[in-house]
């Protein structure tokens, strides 16, 4: 299994300003590949042009991968073709956008089924936001957000390779971080939390925090005994035990050089 959930960023697609590359590149160099075939799927953001060609320019012009590009939104491929291109595929970039829709769209075609196959046989498996949301068992999302209630965050269930509940955004939309503490409240289990520019690599049972701004980080919180934790989580360049992340244990993580 190898997993690289971003808590989003720039990367290109409403300016020219791309500020994810330490961790893009990171993403290629986890493929083992000098030039990986690298599919992206932008259901979550209905296919914007904008964003595709965006991440095209990310991956294919600046780190050298061959990039293809799969919709679903406004189309309606065979299930083979989608076995096929995703079976074409060392590296699956999911875009931004809203959560829910992209769930219920992969689904319905049958892709939840093809990237499960994909994460067996080890292909990278990235994105960034509804991307990040998208390989844990849950997400903190503003898929319900409407213009009366912008700040709506609410629980989406996603594919459930990685046994989490994870949040992005976590800096920048000061909403999340108190929509995150009641939302555990009945949460079971453990959040990971993402500043925009950190990421979560996960590699089998195995993890690590990256980060393309300096200062950003991630957070590993659950309620224990009644008291909320909220645990740094510096970047590293050591991988670390995943098993110990995702129980509710204190741990205290420092960060490596």
């Amino acid at each position: 299994m190898k997993i690289v959930s971003i808590g989003g960023g720039r990367v290109g697609r409403f300016s020219a300003t791309v500020q994810t590359t330490p961790i893009d590149r990171e993403i290629v160099r986890m493929s083992g590949k000098k030039s990986p075939r690298l599919l992206f799927l932008p259901t979550a953001s209905a296919g914007s042009d904008e964003y595709c060609a965006a991440i095209y320019k990310q991956f294919s012009k600046r780190l050298g991968c061959r990039v293809d590009i799969m919709l679903l939104v406004n189309t309606d491929p065979e299930r083979s073709q989608i076995r096929d291109r995703i079976a074409w595929a060392d590296i699956v970039y999911v875009g931004e956008g809203n959560t829910l829709r992209m769930m219920k769209t992969w689904r319905r075609h049958g892709v939840d089924r093809v990237l499960r196959t994909a994460m067996q046989r080890d292909v990278v498996l990235c994105g960034s936001s509804a991307g990040s949301i998208a390989w844990f068992s849950w997400g903190n999302s503003d898929s319900y957000k409407t213009r009366d209630d912008p700040t709506r965050l609410a629980r989406v269930r996603g594919l459930g390779f990685v046994d989490a509940l994870i949040c992005p955004h976590y800096d920048v939309e000061k909403h999340r971080r108190p929509s995150l503490e009641v939302m555990m409240k009945t949460h079971p289990g453990v959040a990971i939390a993402l500043d925009e520019y950190c990421a979560l690599a996960v590699r089998d049972d195995t993890y690590r925090v990256l980060a393309s701004v300096k200062g950003r980080k991630a957070y590993r919180t659950y309620w224990k005994d009644g008291v909320y934790v909220e645990e740094p989580l510096p970047p590293s360049k050591q991988f670390r035990p995943l098993g110990p992340l995702l129980t509710k244990s204190l741990v205290t993580i420092s960060p490596s050089a």
